[in-house]
């Protein structure tokens, strides 16, 4: 079915961020006010040359243009595989869908020169998927003067908003970034700096897992303050909102050049204590931006992977004990599936010609239809 005409009010959101895991798929049906209830969830994890290939594509190389383009098509099958096994999981057809949403693969982000660049071959996505796909959801914000991310925060402002209380969310993927949402309807949001990146990136490097199960490496090394505190000295840390980041700053290069730094009075930093601390800088960057915006905040509500890393979580208890902590599956939607479903509610806004930004989260210079529609 087209996205401009029917009743049919089903999406797919398609994510799958900077932490290379793999792809996230949800599907999900909106009432008459846009609120969304969950169908259906499917996952497919990224084959390691993918994510190799990805990782490739980040620093300038040679014939690079040729590369993103073949990625752009395996990545398309893959997110047409993670439909196709979301629709056989919920019993539905392609018809019964009005529209995929899907976010593409960052591979560069750079809003400060004008530019922001996920691939995915979203046509060929069309084509194996049967279902309109609208995509490309960063670039007309960015055009407005914005950050293009994180875009989020309106999404969780329409679902996760109370008028009784002010809440924090907190999505904790490669990258982590808060929204702060007032009781008054206003909200905030911003990344505050490196979630599960840089953990993934160091315990890779050291054990050739892609991931800190649980966090349990980190919690069995012991934090190198003066690291943590050089770390922190990065810019980006102090500069205020709005403000975005992701691989392109906060990569093994920016670690190993300040272990470097650092060497001549650290000597070398045991990696299990590297990854203890940079654990700690994931907890921090958080917790200060939580109190330099968001200071009579009570409830604060984790989602993405770092929600399902139990020392990161025991952690951020710790370190703000005045706040009630929990993931965002005491709201109603799974901490794992926010963020695909904040894309299938970006698709759903461009079909319905709403805007898909919050301004003063982006910093754009007005609300703006987003996304591209690349129909059946």
């Amino acid at each position: 079915m087209s996205p401009t005409g029917g009743s049919v009010d089903r999406y797919i959101g398609l994510m799958s961020g900077t932490s290379l895991d793999g792809v996230d798929a949800v599907l999900v049906e909106f009432d008459a006010v846009g609120r969304p209830r969950l169908l259906g969830e499917a996952t497919l994890s990224y084959p390691s040359d993918v994510r190799e290939a990805v990782l490739a594509l980040q620093p300038v190389d040679g014939n690079e243009l040729d590369r993103a383009a073949r990625l752009g098509n395996r990545l398309a099958d893959l997110y047409a595989e993670t439909v196709a096994r979301l629709l056989a999981a919920t019993g539905f057809d392609a018809s019964a869908i009005r529209a995929i949403g899907c976010h593409g693969q960052t591979i560069r982000h750079a809003p400060e020169v004008g530019y922001t660049i996920q691939i995915g071959n979203l046509a060929r996505l069309a084509e194996r998927a049967g279902i309109d796909v609208i995509g490309d959801f960063r670039s007309r914000d960015v055009a407005a003067g914005g950050q293009g991310a994180p875009l989020v925060p309106a999404f969780h402002l329409g679902v996760f908003g109370s008028d009784d209380e002010g809440r924090v969310v907190i999505n904790i993927g490669g990258i982590a970034n808060l929204s702060v949402l007032e009781p008054d309807g206003s909200a905030i949001g911003f990344d505050c700096g490196p979630g599960n990146m840089l953990l993934d990136a160091w315990v890779h490097r050291h054990h050739g897992h892609t991931f800190d199960a649980d966090g349990a490496w980190a919690a069995s090394g012991t934090v190198v303050p003066e690291l943590l505190t050089a770390m922190l000295a990065e810019p980006f840390f102090a500069a205020p909102p709005p403000k975005s980041t992701g691989r392109d700053l906060f990569d093994l290069r920016w670690l190993d050049a300040l272990l470097a730094r650092l060497r001549p009075r650290l000597g070398d930093v045991l990696p299990v204590d590297v990854q203890a601390t940079l654990l700690a800088l994931t907890v921090e960057g958080i917790a200060s931006a939580v109190e330099l915006h968001a200071p009579n905040a009570v409830a604060l509500y984790v989602c993405g992977g770092g929600a399902r890393n139990g020392f990161l979580m025991q952690q951020l208890g710790r370190r703000m004990p005045r706040h009630r902590l929990a993931t965002t599956d005491a709201l109603g939607l799974g901490a794992q599936q926010v963020e695909a479903a904040a894309f299938a509610w970006l698709a759903r806004q461009f079909v319905e010609r709403h805007p898909g930004n919050l301004p003063g989260v982006t910093g754009a210079a007005g609300l703006r239809v987003l996304g591209a529609l690349y129909p059946v």
